[in-house]
């Protein structure tokens, strides 16, 4: 099965889901806290670790430059809207597509090479019910909570190199921070990662579900879920970045100020 034709599978097994969860109503409650669990808090110390030093990299960078043009006052607000629109969301997207997408994939392709994605179909249990659905639903839900904790750390990392390495007093970053950061900000870096959980929910368990080739067939499945989970991620936050903050949602913006 070519790529195009798995990306169209992805489209309808995100159709299935929905209308198991809208429609019908039916979620595999033990499962979907088992796949919550690897989603979120197994996840949560690489996410912190990296958001921290991303954020004490970005204030590296910019406090330099914005102390010499005089602008020592914005440095942490800019931080903040840099973490909050894009890097919270979208690296942690990446981490977790690198990270739990692969092993969606690796897992449900390993099921099927070995026949036990069939063995449910013979014991009349839906994949998609005992198996997808649990997991897309875990990623939406946890994502957004991971893109909260990774903006919180990033802050914290840029903080203790303002006060640090740039003598820069907590109070100033924290009255730039409150001055640029508006509640918008915060609630599309929460659709943001919803949206990307949901990408990498669906193309990690349908690259898994539609694997062949035996153990070389799951590698490959594997790797493309990860390459098109990364593909999807960044070409979405190119469009919900331009629908948030392009002319026309400046005006629904701004009611949230």
């Amino acid at each position: 099965m070519n790529w195009l034709s798995k990306l169209w599978q992805s489209l309808l097994t995100l159709g299935q889901v929905i209308t198991q969860l809208v429609v019908y109503r039916q979620l595999h409650w033990r499962n979907t806290k088992e796949q919550m669990a690897v989603v979120g808090t197994d996840s949560l110390l690489i996410t912190l670790v990296t958001a921290s030093f991303v954020g004490a990299v970005f204030t590296i960078q910019v406090a330099k430059e914005f102390i010499s043009f005089g602008a020592t006052q914005a440095i942490g607000g800019v931080l903040a809207l840099a973490l909050s629109r894009e890097l919270s969301p979208v690296l942690t997207a990446v981490i977790i597509a690198g990270r739990v997408g692969s092993a969606f994939a690796a897992e449900l392709g390993t099921m099927t090479v070995t026949e036990q994605i069939d063995a449910l179909y013979m014991l009349r249990s839906s994949p998609i019910t005992y198996l997808v659905t649990p997991r897309i639903v875990a990623c939406v839900l946890m994502m957004p909570l991971l893109t909260m904790f990774a903006f919180l750390t990033g802050m914290a990392g840029g903080i203790l190199i303002c006060q640090n390495a740039y003598n820069i007093p907590q109070a100033t970053f924290l009255d730039s921070v409150r001055t640029f950061l508006k509640s918008w900000d915060l609630i599309t870096a929460l659709i943001k990662a919803g949206v990307f959980g949901a990408l990498i929910g669906v193309i990690g368990t349908t690259w898994g579900l539609t694997t062949t080739g035996g153990a070389k067939g799951v590698g490959q499945s594997t790797t493309t879920a990860v390459v098109t989970s990364l593909l999807a991620i960044f070409a979405s936050n190119f469009f919900l970045s331009w629908l948030f903050f392009g002319g026309v949602a400046s005006q629904v913006a701004s009611s949230f100020n």
